[in-house]
């Protein structure tokens, strides 16, 4: 499309509403410089990489939601010189339940393990898509011949916006107001709703980090602050269970280290006895209960990889606190075991006098190995005499320890789990971490988010009842040996691949979402969507609609890669929701 004639005296400027734009610049009464800009609404699956064009495949037009869902787009640009105070506006009669973040770009040194299977963005070091920031009052940046995004979600969980096809303007400007792109998209907003998640789901919430980064003293008034800001946020992406420290969580600590001490239970110590306050514990309970949590998780009472130590326990003992035990102390001891004893039967009083008994796990240790069937069959016996009406679970990925009753909730590896599938393993959970690299659905930064979104058809299709993962908010180095600045280093001091040790980012105001994090939400929506059409059509229609165009059955390790599957399946799910 051919320019009008520019007034340069007026400043009246016509531009075309495309892909391609030609903003005129004045200074005083004269042009500076033109810049040429671009414009592409994608949908929430693209990763926009600063040096490379847009893949099609993930373009966007139109699309369907359901009530009470969360939609997500992004609308990318790029100029061929630098503009600053790019603004994005949204005309749209469901403008009022939007919000605009722009996408920033996090630094990663290892991006990847040098034998990963090739499905990945990139493996070299680089910046990569994925804090969604707010919005800078006086515009973004468009760096030269780079390419950016705004990141737009619109949430219907609390509007009752009513069905029907909906146009969404998205105007992109300049400083001086001129208009440099827009494009129309199309959202139908369907006549339906999804179900309640019924998926428990936890990202291990570490506290200690939040008063090390905010440098505030532990459960401190503005510590409690930063903990309910980071529980809400989680809460409000599909986190419905709260790990819990009972005693500062024994995971990932260096042997002999220790990290912060953030414990729940005040623990008093004589020669007759020992005596427990459960009132931190209580506000911990109320503040979950405020930001929505449904389930409680108390931390690992025994060390992680064996089993075979003692968490970090405080205790005041003749008027002074100390640590009674830590790493110097033999999991199976006497003192440990007199200590349980006494504690988990008042715990166990705590819990059912407060109604909690069908909403609390318990942990034992954390990824044994089956070298140490017996330092865990020995720790699990300790506590089952106390606690054995109560589900425990933690993350493993040897049959054997459930083959011997030690465990009733297995939280299986997704790269280990079809054994426990082949064997009908009931109640059966899943996670991953840096280890899961190879072939199945993992959230690393360099990993498309098709591979991130792809969960919630598997956990739909083989009826897994939990999502467990480690890094919420885990900004330390590997080990908890120091603090780290997330958003300089993303890889846990190049220990784990970037996108693997947390969600979210430290903001000055509160938690940053990831687009990780929101993606990972998508698939939640998605494993929902399912449910709701299981509900009209059955079971096993359900299945049959997913694999339908599938070459092979969906397994963890082998289903598509391609987005436009993911997209146009859901699609597909929401119109036929929407009929029945």
């Amino acid at each position: 499309m051919a320019l009008k004639k520019v007034d340069l005296l007026s400043g009246t400027i016509h531009i075309p509403l495309r892909y391609n734009f030609i903003l005129l610049y004045r200074k005083g009464d004269h042009t500076v410089s033109d810049a040429k800009f671009e414009l592409r609404c994608l949908n929430s699956l693209a990763k926009v990489i600063a040096h490379q064009e847009p893949d099609s495949r993930y373009i966007l037009e139109r699309a369907t939601m359901l009530k009470g869902e969360v939609y997500s787009f992004q609308v990318a640009y790029r100029s061929d010189q630098l503009v600053k105070g790019v603004r994005l506006e949204i005309a749209s009669p469901l403008s009022g339940c939007m919000a605009v973040r722009k996408v920033g770009l996090a630094p990663s040194e290892l991006t990847m393990y040098g034998d990963h299977d090739g499905y990945l963005l990139s493996d070299q070091p680089g910046l990569y898509p994925d804090p969604l920031l707010p919005l800078e009052g006086g515009g973004e940046i468009a760096l030269p011949k780079c390419w950016g995004s705004f990141w737009v979600t619109l949430d219907l969980r609390e509007h009752a916006e009513p069905e029907g096809l909906y146009p969404i303007d998205v105007v992109l400007s300049a400083a001086d107001g001129a208009q440099v792109g827009s494009q129309r998209i199309h959202l139908q907003v369907l006549n339906a709703s999804l179900p309640k998640q019924k998926l428990i789901r936890t990202e291990w919430f570490h506290t200690d980090c939040l008063a090390n980064h905010y440098q505030v003293d532990v459960f401190s008034e503005e510590h409690w602050r930063r903990i309910e800001q980071y529980v809400q946020a989680a809460v409000k992406q599909g986190v419905n269970m709260l790990l819990t420290p009972l005693f500062t969580p024994p995971l990932d600590t260096e042997v002999g280290g220790e990290r912060t001490t953030v414990q729940l239970v005040g623990v008093e110590r004589d020669a007759q006895a020992y005596r427990f306050d459960f009132t931190l514990l209580e506000r911990w309970i109320a503040l979950g209960e405020r930001c929505g949590v449904q389930y409680y998780e108390f931390s690992h009472l025994f060390t992680q990889w064996g089993a075979q130590f003692a968490p970090k326990i405080m205790a005041t003992e003749q008027g002074q606190l100390k640590r009674i035990f830590g790493w110097e102390t033999d999991a199976s001891g006497e003192a440990y075991g007199m200590f349980l004893e006494a504690l988990l039967p008042e715990l166990d009083r705590f819990i059912q006098d407060r109604g909690l008994g069908d909403r609390v796990f318990f942990h034992v240790s954390d990824e044994p190995t089956l070298d140490q069937l017996d330092s865990y069959r020995k720790a699990a016996s300790q506590i089952s005499k106390f606690l054995g009406s109560y589900p425990t679970f933690d993350a493993l990925s040897d049959y054997e320890f459930y083959a011997h009753g030690l465990i009733n909730t297995p939280v299986v590896a997704n790269n280990h789990i079809d054994e426990f599938i082949s064997r009908g393993v009931d109640n059966l959970w899943t996670y991953y971490c840096c280890a899961q690299y190879k072939q199945v659905s993992n959230r690393f930064f360099v990993f498309p988010s098709e591979r991130n979104r792809i969960i919630g058809y598997q956990l739909y299709k083989f009826n897994i009842k939990g999502f467990l993962h480690w890094g919420y908010n885990f900004w330390y180095s590997q080990y908890a040996r120091k603090m780290l600045n997330p958003f300089v280093q993303t890889d846990a001091d190049r220990a784990f691949p970037s996108g693997d040790a947390f969600l979210v980012y430290p903001g000055e105001d509160g938690p940053i979402e990831s687009i990780r994090m929101v993606v990972f939400y998508e698939a939640l929506q998605d494993l929902r969507a399912l449910e709701k059409l299981e509900s009209l059509i059955g079971r096993e229609s359900t299945l049959a609609l997913i694999e339908e165009d599938l070459d092979t059955p969906l397994t963890f390790s082998e289903y598509p890669h391609d987005p436009e599957w993911i997209m146009k399946k859901r699609e597909k799910i929401n119109l036929l929701i929407a009929s029945r």
